[in-house]
């Protein structure tokens, strides 16, 4: 719109009143205008903008892919970052030499010197080829004194002067007994599975789920079970205490050391302060395969599994869902180092549920894997492949002796080891198929036996035995050794600290009273971080025999018996037998022993069966015993303890004989007598095994197929049996330990009234004939009780019954864990006991009393 020119009005001059106006160039005379509307427009679309953004964080705030990175906290963002670093971190077995002190030193404790030990140092001489170290080459026992301080053993050689050391050295003369370093338990349950047996005490498995990678059994551990004292009794200073096998993945677990709170030399009772490794350079996992997860967890219809093919798919579900969390991770972890974090629109992916089983794929994790039978090992191999995982053991392990290059298979550096009982099988389906060779022939395969208690199944206070038994089943006297203490120190990376008595190695040591494995070998004194564990330890009187040659050898035995007329055995040095016991001068004698159609005609010399002999046998350090009569087990009367099929069965009402359900010819039975057992006397079953009702049966425990043969059975009835063990009485047919108390009195009281009455029993095999023949002396009763209160039960019951009898009742205690508490009362009532099991453990309430032998 233009300005009009009207008349009268005065028009101003443009720009000056000075002459016409001067002219601009054109571009001059725009750009005034045109940079004001630039203005305006970049002001618009900047508060465009940022309403847009305001609106965009209101409408999606669930949504942190749309947020704005710098809205992330950089501190968090940072911290992922660090946590890369760690993801990617493969821990290294720690080093012992070079340490001044151990990390678990306590301060103010004072040096020790062991003088005069004949040590075992655990590894073999110098120069000692890989070849020979493996065939148990190079291994001597050396004569040395040991300097322990600061928690590490600090020397190890001859005549080591008290005067080069501080004034406040302990001096501790070993008098020429052996030293070796402690023993190493690489599969226990001791704290998490507490005795005696009670609910609130049992954390073995975490139940909820199949798969739990997530919990860990430091987190039960109960650092006052009584059994962590035993243990180490029997010279056990380290333990792997593992989640059970309840669970496909059953958790975390961890190395400990039996020393506990200020009488063991500790500054409190803590599980931290019992970890074998304060630092944590390792951590581990149990995995368990077969029969005992189906079992646990399987519900048909409802979930799995219900089978191995069940549990092979748990495990790869398990182990896809972690390598996912894992991929996650590291694409995470390359973006973030490629672009900074200030780049990032997300946190680092994490998931506690998944991040222990991450860290095994990972490798930060030595796994171990509960796994018995050829299809679960080839299972749990693949799956090892598939996701790359290494496994340190398999544990049980039974069959592994049978598929070692199966476990050459196995992914990582070095096939798994064997951890292994020596003898311990045939108690369920998976453990049938065993050998007390395995450990042999896996050494022979160039792979690692290892010999553990799993305890509280064995008592770990005798793991040492196990490798005694496997010594004495052909393992090199080494390797033998070397099952307890190298090789599951070197199978937990701690090989370079645990297992070896050598300078730099913490300063756990054991001095025991016999060759460790020796038969009954027991520590003298122990000492873990160089502090003596036991103030006034119990010495037993044995002569110092000194060590079993390393070089003894045993030649593995034929796997079927075979029959002949006549044979002479030479090289006995002792005999057990009555009226030609060996005297200790006569010990050291080679005896010689003939025999001719199954009876010994000649011990001496027999110079004239020698001459006559068709088959002679040379023996090493030969010994000669009657044979053995096992009694109060089950064998007879099953075949596999987990295998209904395969038992007799257990009856809580009906009163039974065990020469009716007898089945010869299992492999217990064959086993049993090849190791000197060739009678038993087995009882029915009340509630479980260890209990009984009945009549026991003798029998022969080989060669004969069915009891119809002559000689099978050569007593029909032996004994009369009635439980009074606590749980077990609980769970029978009166319900209440006194209600079983009172129904046996009744039926010995109505068997003393019939036989007074003279009233016939129409039924000779019935319960009352039974105890009628109790009650006039004919048959012994035998109760089966454990508690010094339940024994007191029985010896007052006897006392009962013999009044108003007048005559004596024959009476045995068996199991009997508490009868040293009323030994005297027993010995006056002329009461016998079979102790079952031979060393209680306090399994349950009613045993919680018995003398285990630990050294308190």
């Amino acid at each position: 719109m233009g300005f009009e020119k009207k008349e009268g009005d005065a028009m101003l001059p443009p720009y000056s009143a000075a002459g016409p106006a001067k002219q601009q160039p054109r571009w001059r005379r725009r750009r005034p205008a045109r940079l004001t509307r630039a203005l305006k427009f970049l002001g618009l679309a900047c508060l465009g903008f940022i309403v847009y953004a305001q609106w965009r964080q209101i409408s999606t705030p669930n949504q942190p892919h749309h947020r704005n990175p710098s809205l992330l906290s950089v501190e968090k963002l940072q911290a992922d970052l660090q946590t890369c670093a760690k993801l990617h971190k493969k821990p290294r077995d720690p080093k012992g030499l070079g340490r001044e002190r151990n990390a678990r030193y306590v301060d103010g404790h004072k040096p020790t010197l062991i003088k005069n030990a004949t040590v075992w140092v655990g590894e073999p001489a110098e120069g000692t080829s890989a070849e020979d170290a493996w065939a148990g080459k190079g291994f001597a026992w050396i004569n040395a004194d040991v300097y322990m301080e600061y928690g590490l053993i600090k020397k190890v050689q001859k005549d080591i002067s008290p005067k080069s050391l501080s004034s406040d050295t302990l001096v501790w003369d070993a008098k020429g007994r052996q030293l070796t370093t402690g023993i190493i338990d690489m599969h226990s349950h001791a704290g998490v599975d507490s005795l005696p047996e009670l609910e609130g005490n049992d954390d073995t498995n975490e139940m909820s789920a199949d798969i739990t990678p997530y919990v860990r059994s430091i987190d039960g551990l109960q650092p006052q079970d009584h059994q962590i004292q035993v243990i180490k009794s029997g010279g056990v200073t380290t333990s792997l205490i593992l989640p059970g096998s309840g669970n496909n993945i059953g958790g975390e677990a961890y190395p400990i050391k039996h020393a506990v709170g200020k009488p063991d030399g500790r500054p409190e009772i803590s599980v931290a302060d019992m970890l074998a490794d304060p630092d944590r350079s390792w951590r581990y996992m149990k995995m368990a395969c077969g029969e005992n997860a189906k079992r646990v967890y399987g519900k048909v219809g409802e979930h799995g599994p219900v089978s191995r093919l069940g549990e092979s798919w748990e495990f790869r579900r398990a182990f896809e869902t972690a390598a996912k969390l894992n991929q996650a991770q590291d694409d995470w972890c390359a973006r973030a180092e490629a672009a900074g974090i200030e780049s990032m629109e997300s946190y680092l992916p994490q998931d506690l549920k998944w991040e222990s089983l991450g860290a095994a794929l990972r490798g930060q994790v030595h796994v171990n894997a509960h796994c018995y039978t050829v299809p679960d090992l080839e299972a749990f191999v693949d799956h090892t492949n598939e996701f790359n995982f290494s496994v340190r053991a398999f544990h049980h392990a039974h069959q592994t002796y049978l598929v070692p290059e199966i476990l050459k298979r196995a992914w990582g550096p070095t096939p798994p080891a064997a951890a292994l009982f020596a003898d311990n099988m045939w108690y369920k389906a998976e453990a049938y198929v065993g050998s007390e060779h395995a450990g042999h022939a896996l050494w022979e395969a160039g792979l690692t036996p290892i010999y553990v208690s799993d305890n509280p199944v064995l008592n770990a206070q005798h793991v040492v035995f196990e490798a005694a038994k496997a010594f004495g089943y052909g393992l090199p006297y080494a390797v033998a050794l070397a099952s307890v203490t190298t090789a599951p120190a070197e199978r937990l990376g701690l090989g370079e600290r645990l297992g070896k008595v050598k300078p730099g190695f913490d300063a756990d040591v054991v001095v025991w009273d016999s060759d460790p494995l020796s038969v009954g070998a027991a520590p003298v004194q122990v000492w873990i971080d160089g502090t003596a564990q036991f103030e006034d330890p119990v010495e037993l009187e044995k002569p110092l025999k000194g060590p079993i040659d390393p070089k003894t050898t045993f030649e593995m035995p034929a796997e079927e018996p075979t029959e002949v007329a006549d044979v002479v055995f030479t090289g006995i040095r002792t005999s057990y037998l009555p009226g030609l016991e060996s005297t200790e001068d006569r010990s050291t004698r080679n005896l010689t022993v003939a025999v001719s159609k199954g009876k010994v005609t000649c011990v001496g010399v027999c110079a004239a069966e020698l001459v006559a002999a068709t088959k002679r046998i040379h023996l090493q350090n030969g010994h000669i015993t009657k044979p053995f009569t096992a009694f109060g087990s089950l064998i007879g009367l099953n075949a596999i303890d987990a295998e209904d099929a395969t038992d007799n069965g257990a009856s809580t009402t009906q009163f039974s004989r065990a020469a009716d359900g007898l089945h010869l010819g299992t492999k217990k039975l064959r086993y049993a007598h090849r190791y000197g057992v060739t009678r038993a006397i087995s009882a029915p079953k009340y509630t479980s095994a260890g209990t009984h009702f009945g009549t026991s049966a003798g029998f022969r425990t080989w060669g004969h197929d069915t009891v119809l043969q002559d000689g099978a059975v050569f007593a029909e009835d032996v004994a009369v049996h009635y439980t009074l063990q606590e749980a077990a009485a609980k769970a029978g047919g009166e319900g209440s330990f006194s209600g079983a108390v009172g129904a046996l009195r009744r039926k010995l009281l109505k068997a003393v009234g019939d036989e007074k009455t003279g009233n016939e029993t129409a039924d000779a095999f019935a319960e009352e004939a039974y105890l009628r023949r109790v009650v006039r002396g004919e048959l012994p009763l035998a109760v089966t009780v454990h508690s010094a209160d339940g024994i007191a039960g029985a010896l007052k019951l006897k006392k009962q019954v013999e009044e108003a009898s007048e005559s004596r009742l024959t009476v045995v205690i068996l199991g009997g864990a508490e009868s040293h508490l009323v030994a005297a009362k027993l010995a006056a009532a002329q009461v016998g006991v079979v102790l079952s099991p031979l060393q209680s453990y306090r399994t349950s309430w009613d045993q919680r009393r018995a003398l285990t032998g630990g050294r308190r």
